[in-house]
């Protein structure tokens, strides 16, 4: 039985290997960031997330972002974190998110309002968190309000909102066995897809999804892995060193350091790890982020052998 009927939940129960892509809303109200990555995205993957306010950087609304996408025929997942909402803002921004017809939604806690400091960006970080409720119970909240037609108080709706509901998962992080528990308490919340965080050592995240498949994991949710185009090896040995739950084998940026087109030497090990992902047993789809760089998205998922979407 469909729990929201959207491309993506329609997909994965085809058996299909599912394709998701990230689009950052601007740090700025233009429509026209959004509609210009739409026009170079769509039809090249079975969702498009919408992230909300990520790394802690003021953006445009992830619901606001997200009903862009929509009119512009690239079906949204819109993203949504803890940290900024108590549980009668999130609630009250779910009901009016799927009133303007968002079906996927994506929960998770938020990047610390410190990270939003960095580079050339002042950021937010004297800001107060808010953290009323975890993601894992803003996953349950979806759910009841999904499939009982209740607030997280018990309050009734006055009719169920159908969220495919989506969460994350950081299977790299130390201590990798209690990733594997949370994982599975965000499926028992309620979590229908899931998406990781980004994967650069492939083998240590097969062992993760085992163990995630030999707890039941992967046939109660969808498991897409996170992947993120590297542009150098700068940005491989940063993310390295800074990313938590982010693991890039040596040899990996030893290989990105040592090519004569970086950028080029980039989209080829995301093919590379796109292709030894879909090896994994149990895992269902890629998740795909090239970070204000959506325009080489179409050329990699083609090289990938991700082309064209399936009719579903």
């Amino acid at each position: 039985m469909m729990k929201a009927g959207t491309r993506l939940e329609k997909t994965l129960r085809a058996g299909q290997f599912a394709l998701t892509v990230e689009v950052g809303p601007p740090r700025g109200p233009n429509p026209e960031d959004v509609l210009r990555k739409a026009q170079q995205l769509k039809g090249v993957a079975d969702g498009y997330n919408v992230t909300d306010n990520q790394t802690a950087v003021v953006r445009m609304s992830s619901i606001a972002g997200a009903r862009l996408l929509l009119d512009a025929g690239c079906e949204p997942i819109m993203q949504m974190t803890c940290r900024d909402r108590n549980r009668i803002a999130l609630q009250s921004d779910l009901l009016g998110a799927w009133a303007l017809g968002m079906r996927n939604c994506l929960c998770l806690s938020g990047d610390h309002q410190k990270a939003g400091a960095s580079g050339k960006l002042k950021g937010h970080p004297g800001s107060k968190n808010v953290f009323d409720v975890d993601s894992i119970q803003l996953i349950s909240i979806l759910k009841g309000m999904r499939d009982e037609g209740v607030l997280e108080s018990g309050d009734p709706i006055s009719q169920p909102t159908p969220f495919f509901i989506g969460a994350v998962w950081t299977p790299l992080a130390p201590p990798e066995e209690f990733r594997v528990l949370r994982l599975a308490k965000k499926i028992e919340a309620g979590a229908d897809f899931i998406q990781t965080q980004a994967v650069f050592d492939i083998k240590r995240f097969a062992t993760a999804v085992k163990a995630a498949a030999d707890r039941g994991l992967t046939d109660r949710a969808a498991i897409l892995v996170g992947i993120i185009v590297p542009k150098s090896a700068r940005m491989l040995e940063y993310m390295n060193a800074n990313v938590p739950g982010v693991e890039v084998p040596e040899a990996l940026i030893k290989r990105m350091a040592a090519a004569k087109d970086q950028r080029q030497e980039g989209y080829q090990i995301t093919v590379e790890l796109i292709q030894a992902a879909r090896n994994i047993p149990g895992l269902k789809g890629v998740h795909l982020q090239a970070i204000e760089s959506e325009e080489v998205l179409p050329e990699i998922i083609r090289a990938a052998g991700l082309l064209p979407r399936p009719q579903v």
